[in-house]
């Protein structure tokens, strides 16, 4: 997670922790940080005019002065359900993280009854949808895709063959109940598909993609098509 994104979420952490606030060793965990970035962090928040405050001593932590005016969300409990389901239950999604990032500022917006019947709904939904990708794969192939930059794959074939190679990612796509990430694959010159699955490693580098078009990959499965 960016810097950025952070601050975000850190908002959002706060904003839901209301009056008790949260100590920054919580909040390192959270973030998976140190505490001293947290209170950089923190400070940098406090700089930009968010209404913070601090405690010290035991059960001190740090919460914000007022809730930040939200616009209203106008969703039924089924509605919110379906979302929160819907994140649940896809979890080897691309952008999993910042999808269940904005569920949270969803429910946090929504008028207590609907929210809590959400909640109470959520209790007859079962998921076990298996272990999700590690953040530390698919958060450089997120940013590499959005920036487009080359991103550098460890990857382990059908065969249990393990390459390294450098790709442009051109599009993730979802079929036979497997995500995959489509890319111009440099050691290879083509384009190859690579099962997120199955990568092991992924670094994001500066060196930008030379502008391959998603028409270069071909006809997409029977019933796949774009989100948008």
């Amino acid at each position: 997670m960016k810097r950025a994104e952070r601050l975000h979420a850190l908002t959002d952490s706060l904003r839901r922790a209301g009056p008790r606030g949260r100590s920054a060793q919580r909040l390192a965990d959270e973030f998976q940080v140190t505490v001293r970035t947290i209170k950089r962090d923190l400070a940098a928040l406090s700089s930009s005019g968010l209404p913070l405050w601090s405690r010290t001593g035991p059960g001190g932590g740090y919460g914000l002065a007022e809730r930040t005016a939200l616009p209203p969300v106008n969703l039924s409990a089924a509605q919110a359900l379906a979302l929160v389901s819907a994140v649940a239950a896809s979890p080897h999604a691309p952008f999993g993280d910042s999808a269940g990032a904005a569920i949270r500022k969803i429910l946090d917006v929504l008028d207590p009854a609907t929210r809590r019947r959400a909640a109470e709904l959520s209790a007859r939904v079962w998921v076990h949808p298996g272990p999700a990708p590690k953040r530390s794969v698919m958060s450089p192939v997120e940013q590499a895709l959005i920036e487009q930059v080359t991103v550098r794959l460890d990857y382990v074939d059908a065969t249990g063959t393990e390459t390294t190679r450098e790709v442009e990612p051109m599009i993730f796509a979802y079929t036979g109940g497997r995500w995959y990430l489509i890319a111009w694959c440099r050691l290879r010159d083509a384009v190859r598909w690579f099962d997120l699955a199955r990568i092991t490693r992924a670094t994001q580098t500066r060196r930008p993609c030379t502008g391959h078009d998603v028409a270069e990959i071909g006809t997409p499965p029977p019933g796949s098509a774009p989100l948008g």
